[in-house]
């Protein structure tokens, strides 16, 4: 090998003007690459997310993966399921596809694969009844508060955007008021979600019914009684409704539980039982006299009963205004004033 001295010198040609433009494009582009994905590296990992619920039609990453830049995240992957709908996605393909976006590794934590389910509003039976209610009103002069809608097939649902807000309303409502049937078209926003649906209307009457058994002569009790709505065709057409009226009554017969209660079924109690000692009261402004008697016949609150006056042994017709007390004279209700009055107290 010659000495250092001997060897030529080799002489460095200058680097030309295009070499160096393309060297420094180059340093740029991998600047650029690097400045990119550095935030899938940078910081957290990219994480893959649990069981997800997607609001829109279409998942994108930030859906799918955790730690991602927020442009990143905005990138669409997958298409969301159907509204109210759940599917799976497998974790191998949310893989591949952070993979081609050059985002680096994915920590899975173990999962195959992740659910996800649209989110929806759901419109269900008690909203479609309004909807349907409101248009009879406004379309047919129907009294809402009194009608029912059995609509036809399994508890209808009409779902929408979540995003979709509004109350539902009814179109294009027919109604047969022969058949009492209906028809609409229920709607959200300007028809961006829609569902026709059919039903029967039934008008509706509130009755009163038994919430337990009770025997004959028993009292009924505010307790025993409530008010419920049933269809008017089949209910009783005396059947009760006033519950402060039957409060207090007694049963004139064994009824059971559930019974709507009918007129007669329930009447005031009595008062006055036959063969009862009896205070018989006499009453003018100015004399107010009571003497001792003896009931003939029971009786209720109001009611006119044979009694014996036990001092002159005269028969007496008297009103019954308390227990065990009767009146004979002008202090008697009005509503008994037609009662015959038996010879004056001695």
């Amino acid at each position: 090998m010659p000495p250092l001295a001997d060897r030529p010198h080799r002489r460095v040609a200058p680097l030309g003007a295009a070499v160096l433009g393309r060297l420094t494009a180059t340093l740029i582009t991998l600047a650029a690459i690097g400045y990119l994905t550095l935030p899938a590296f940078a910081g957290e990992p990219l994480r893959l997310r649990g069981d997800v619920t997607a609001r829109g039609d279409v998942l994108t990453l930030g859906d799918l993966v955790e730690g991602a830049a927020a442009e990143a995240a905005a990138r669409p992957l997958f298409r969301a399921p159907a509204l109210g709908a759940t599917g799976t996605i497998q974790s191998r393909r949310i893989l591949e596809a952070v993979a081609g976006l050059g985002l680096g590794p994915v920590e899975t934590g173990g999962r195959v694969q992740i659910a996800v389910q649209r989110a929806a509003r759901r419109v269900g039976a008690a909203e479609i009844e309004a909807a349907l209610k409101r248009a009879l009103e406004s379309g047919q002069g129907l009294d809402p508060r009194v009608l029912s809608i059995r609509l036809d097939g399994e508890a209808p649902v009409l779902l929408a955007p979540v995003d979709l807000n509004g109350a539902a309303a009814a179109l294009d409502v027919v109604y047969e008021p022969r058949s009492r049937r209906v028809t609409g078209l229920i709607s959200l926003g300007e028809r961006q979600a829609s569902l026709r649906v059919s039903g029967l209307v039934v008008e509706m009457r509130e009755v009163a019914v038994l919430t337990r058994a009770v025997k004959s002569g028993e009292p009924i009790t505010a307790a025993d009684v409530a008010l419920e709505r049933r269809p008017r065709e089949g209910s009783p057409p005396d059947a009760q409704a006033n519950l402060a009226a039957l409060a207090g009554e007694v049963a004139q017969r064994a009824l059971g539980a559930g019974a709507v209660l009918r007129t007669g079924d329930t009447a005031p109690p009595e008062l006055v039982a036959r063969g009862e000692a009896v205070s018989i009261v006499y009453e003018t402004p100015g004399v107010s006299l009571t003497m001792r008697g003896q009931a003939n016949e029971a009786g209720r609150l109001g009611a006119t009963v044979s009694v014996v006056n036990v001092a002159s042994k005269k028969v007496l017709q008297a009103v019954v205004v308390g227990p065990a007390r009767v009146s004979v004279g002008p202090a008697a209700p009005q509503r008994q004033a037609s009662a015959a009055f038996g010879p004056a107290i001695r």
